[in-house]
């Protein structure tokens, strides 16, 4: 009995299946995330609409001790802006460069005294922790 076992080498594939491979593999990963959110803004908005309802039946008993309860149209969450921007920040968390548990990029940095860059592992010093200081000049 033998298998014959069919692989797919890199120079089979084109660059544009490649990149096609690329993207779908990029969009099933972050599918699942994306959904999750835009369900919890549709959530967010179905609890405004909650509040509107609660709030016409407030009307009717006049109740002083309830506070009153801010609910407009204009700030809906579930709209095509929050799923567009939803959709890109969960693109950029993850082709972030830096990840948990992973080795730390290491990027050009500028010196600030010497206004020179460097890489940052290059400022490492024997097994001593690096500690970068994101400082203000406002």
């Amino acid at each position: 009995m033998t298998f014959s076992t069919n692989y797919i080498s890199s120079n089979d594939i084109t660059s544009d299946k490649k990149l096609f491979l690329v993207i779908s593999t990029l969009c099933l990963m972050l599918l699942p995330r994306f959904l999750l959110a835009a369900v919890m803004l549709w959530l967010l908005d179905f609890l405004c609409i909650r509040k509107k309802v609660l709030l016409k039946m407030g009307e009717r008993q006049d109740s002083q001790d309830d506070p009153p309860v801010c609910v407009s149209d204009s700030n809906k969450m579930f709209t095509l802006e929050s799923l567009r921007a939803v959709w890109y920040g969960q693109k950029l968390d993850f082709l972030k460069s830096a990840h948990l548990g992973r080795t730390a990029p290491n990027t050009e940095v500028v010196l600030v005294q010497e206004r020179r860059q460097v890489r940052i592992l290059d400022c490492m010093k024997g097994k001593r922790p690096l500690i970068l200081n994101f400082g203000s000049c406002s």
